[in-house]
């Protein structure tokens, strides 16, 4: 009988430990405002949407519509994606033969349409910003656009961005990247 009383309290002391831990961990969480509900949040085994803290569990729900149930205790780091800002970041290819100069005239012009643009007003938080050439191969010349916005909007302001990026040069004539067949087996 001492002898079970005493396997009962050691395993009683190990899942007191796990709790506390859990607990301390859901204080300091609280408390330092690491995030919230509401928040998009990745802490390495889950990563959605936190739909409730409580001291001792977050629950999270991932893009896939799954609810994880993850023990403060056992969250080491957290990467909010929700608090302060966002960057958007689009590369726009266009053929490699094209004048960079004339493309990031063009682009830098469709940018500040963008941030003229009332309907992106509480979004953009600086007109995008045309970065410049990030790479030139294959006969493709990569032009990277960046643009700060509120927080879990750069998907929007990124498809924006494309949209108005490609299009800005289709209209001034700048020819799309080469694209070359694929080859699927024997020529002949």
């Amino acid at each position: 009988v001492l002898a079970s009383a005493g396997i009962g309290g050691v395993a009683l002391g190990f899942g007191a430990q796990s709790l506390v831990k859990d607990f301390l961990s859901g204080m300091f969480m609280l408390a330092e405002d690491q995030y919230g509900v509401g928040d998009v949040i990745d802490v390495g085994t889950a990563s959605g949407t936190v739909e409730e803290v409580s001291l001792r569990v977050t629950r999270i729900r991932d893009p896939n519509g799954v609810i994880w149930y993850v023990r403060n205790g056992e969250i080491v780091s957290v990467a909010n994606k929700s608090q302060g800002w966002s960057t958007a970041m689009v590369d726009i290819p266009v053929s490699a033969l094209e004048s960079p100069e004339h493309v990031l005239e063009v682009l830098r012009a469709a940018m500040a349409d963008l941030d003229d643009d009332a309907a992106w007003a509480d979004i953009l938080m600086e007109e995008p910003r045309v970065a410049g050439v990030e790479s030139a191969t294959g006969g493709a010349m990569t032009i990277r656009i960046l643009a700060k916005c509120a927080p879990n909007q750069h998907w929007g302001v990124q498809r924006e961005i494309r949209e108005r990026g490609l299009t800005a040069c289709a209209a001034a004539g700048i020819k799309p990247p080469p694209t070359y067949p694929s080859y699927g087996g024997n020529p002949a």
